[in-house]
């Protein structure tokens, strides 16, 4: 599987963002290449469907992605049963890249 951070520069939350998904890896036991990639123009998140940082993508896709959210150079916040967080809680990024590796 490929996982891939996408970020603005100087992201808040990419550290433990970073740390999430090496953590998720480890649990669900899924074979993953794991890139970061900076989104530093608003071209750059038009072309890329940017809907903030930090966004995860797996195999490509956003397993968070919500219709009809802004794409810009912003923080995002993920609803997780703590509340809105700056990254996804755990056992939901354990959950989609379980989901993705069985469609795979």
């Amino acid at each position: 599987m490929n996982i891939e951070l996408l970020v603005i520069p100087d992201c808040p939350n990419e550290a433990a963002t970073v740390d999430l998904i090496a953590t998720a890896v480890a649990d669900t036991r899924v074979r993953a290449t794991i890139t970061r990639t900076v989104i530093a123009s608003q071209d750059q998140a038009r072309l890329r469907g940017f809907t903030g940082s930090p966004t995860i993508l797996l195999d490509g896709k956003d397993p968070f992605a919500r219709p009809g959210a802004a794409v810009g150079l912003a923080c995002r916040l993920y609803s997780t049963a703590d509340g809105l967080r700056g990254l996804p809680a755990l056992p939901d990024l354990r959950q989609a890249l379980k989901r993705v590796a069985a469609a795979g």
